[in-house]
């Protein structure tokens, strides 16, 4: 027998006052739903899921709720205002006795309950909204971006519980692995339709090409019908004007069916500019220490940087991923230990915190009041990669319109600031690129985008994140930083790191390349006797090196497979083509050199 939906919405309309954000939409949540809410942003996802959770009334439509259901709703900026601590908040509603719910998912969360709301962070007031809809544990809970500002752990943490759950959920967000670990249904707006489809995320990507070439090709068939009309009406209404004015009433009606399709609105126009080229070696540190008071951020650590390595941090929240990304900037000074930067680095940063943007100014302001994009002697046009371009037509190419050029930063979602940011930093040429957390809000379709370019950047990226498919996609190494001062470098991305990390981390407090170069440092006496301190440090880095030019020819190889590339983008494949070859030969050289030690070694 069919159970009772916990959930039903019908002939919704919702305008806002301009064009409808929906019309006449239905849509049923079922006991047990595991739903992905997935669409651009500025789609209408967030307001969708607040018409589902009773908090914006529709234009028309009904919202029907079963006698008995609880209906949960985890908000993206909460009001703590009427409580003491973050505690106080996420208990509210609970019955007596129960608090140590909060309690329980406070841990896996990990935030303080005690922590007053005066001095709470943005991340941790979104952490307490979590945790209460968890512990008040609603029949349908709606998650809108929760994973955002969790680190790793805290998300595994929160997909465990997720997956053990009876509970039905909506779920928003734009960690992909997230997603397909848990949704088993997708609900994808775009242009004010909301499609269902009753598998999970894994699939979406495939799905929504598929509907979009089925659209296209309607849409070309259309095309062609209207100009079969039209060339009819030229040529032969003249002499059966009476008899065919049904078929001009029809040809009207085709061209009104065109008039009023709705264009998809196409990606971010980024891209990003290699400036003069760096020295070889980007970053080496060696033997450095940091700390604040008994917290021990890195521990005699040494690591080098080349040109053109991806190299992602991971590590909890508040492990010190930043200041070690500043340190090897710059920014911060070691206690102990050196680093040394290399030659000719342009640096452009992109910064989790979004300092770099003036929330009361204008977008328009925020770009031509910037001193690297300034043109000299205008004020509406920003120099973007060495070329003066109108602000309205740069705004346009991230997917801002003419209107928003002048509001004010502050009306921006998350997604949409993490745009400008974007469009600010690849608006000069760099050779090093900091990305501090770029992935929060954006949506699908800006990832893809955004790991593309990144793939074809010449310059050296170090990144931050807690996305573990966009590390996995992007990353040529990763630095995890796991407590204690103690820092291990492994070769891959996120999952390349989780199946290395139990192997036993060397008794020293200096960790560089440890799995890659554990082979090397098992070597009887002689290899001491035989290599100088320079050729061992080699050969322990070159496995490392090694793996990071084979994933490199792989990703090539992948893209030069495809079948359109030469013939759609010709310049890419040259490019592309150039760069495999390059990489070969380098992977060539390298693996001749490996041998030549190791032969050296065993003398």
């Amino acid at each position: 027998m069919a159970r009772a939906p916990l959930l039903q919405l019908s002939g919704i309309m919702l305008t806002f006052g301009g064009d409808p954000v929906f019309d006449n939409l239905d849509l049923v949540v079922h006991p047990g739903d595991r739903v992905a809410l997935v669409g651009r942003n500025g789609s209408g996802k967030s307001t969708l899921m607040k018409v589902m959770a009773g908090l914006t009334l529709p234009d028309a439509g009904t919202r029907v709720v079963p006698p008995g259901v609880t209906v949960g709703y985890m908000e993206q900026d909460p009001d703590l205002s009427a409580y003491e601590t973050l505690g106080d908040y996420a208990a509210a509603n609970l019955p007596e006795g129960e608090e140590y719910k909060v309690a329980m998912v406070a841990e896996g969360l990990k935030f303080n309950p005690e922590t007053p709301v005066a001095s709470a962070s943005g991340g941790e007031r979104r952490r307490a909204a979590l945790a209460r809809l968890m512990a008040e544990a609603p029949e349908l809970m709606l998650l809108d971006e929760p994973t955002n500002h969790l680190d790793i752990q805290a998300i595994q943490w929160l997909e465990e519980e997720l997956r053990s759950t009876r509970t039905a959920f909506v779920l928003i967000s734009h960690d992909r692995a997230f997603l397909k670990a848990l949704t088993r249904a997708t609900l994808w707006i775009d242009r004010g339709q909301v499609r269902r489809r009753e598998s999970g995320f894994d699939g979406f990507e495939e799905w929504r090409e598929t509907v979009w070439a089925e659209e296209d090709d309607q849409r070309h068939k259309l095309d062609r019908k209207i100009k079969a009309e039209a060339r009819w009406a030229v040529e032969g209404i003249s002499a059966r004007r009476k008899r065919n004015q049904g078929r001009v009433r029809a040809l009207a009606d085709l061209r009104a069916e065109r008039a009023g399709q709705i264009r998809r609105q196409g990606t971010a126009a980024m891209a990003l500019e290699s400036g003069t080229t760096s020295g070889k070696r980007v970053v080496e540190a060696k033997g450095i220490f940091k700390a604040f008071g008994d917290q021990q951020i890195v521990n005699n650590l040494d690591l080098r940087v080349l040109r053109g390595d991806r190299i992602a941090f991971v590590g909890p929240n508040g492990i010190g991923k930043t200041t070690l990304l500043k340190m090897l900037t710059g920014e911060i000074t070691p206690d102990s230990g050196t680093i040394t930067l290399g030659t000719n680095l342009d640096i452009a940063v992109f910064d989790q915190t979004r300092a770099q943007l003036d929330p009361n100014a204008s977008l328009w302001d925020n770009l031509t009041n910037d001193p690297s994009m300034s043109v000299s002697g205008s004020s509406d046009q920003v120099m973007v990669r060495g070329n003066p371009k109108h602000v309205v037509g740069y705004l346009k190419d991230f997917l801002f319109n003419e209107a928003q050029a002048r509001a004010p930063v502050r009306s921006l979602s998350g997604g949409e600031k993490a745009r400008l940011l974007l469009a600010r930093i690849m608006a000069k040429p760099s050779n090093l690129l900091i990305l501090d957390e770029p992935t929060n809000d954006l949506d699908v379709e800006t990832l893809d985008l955004l790991q593309d370019i990144l793939g074809y950047y010449d310059g050296t990226v170090l990144l931050v994140s807690h996305d573990r498919d966009f590390i996995d996609r992007v990353a040529t190494s990763t630095v995890a930083l796991e407590g204690q001062g103690r820092v291990g470098v492994f070769p891959g991305g996120w999952t390349d790191y989780m199946s290395q990390r139990d192997i036993e981390w060397a008794p020293e407090a200096t960790f560089t390349a440890k799995s890659a170069a554990a082979p090397a440092q098992k070597s009887n006496t002689k290899r001491a006797d035989t290599l100088s301190f320079t050729e061992r440090k080699r050969l322990e880095n070159l496995p490392d090196l090694i793996a990071k030019m084979e994933v490199e020819i792989s990703k090539l190889g992948e893209l030069l497979e495809a079948d359109d590339l030469f013939s759609r983008e010709p310049v890419k494949f040259r490019k592309a083509s150039e760069m495999m070859a390059e990489r070969q030969t380098q992977l060539s050289a390298l693996e001749a050199e490996w041998m030549a030690l190791e032969e050296k070694a065993a003398i």
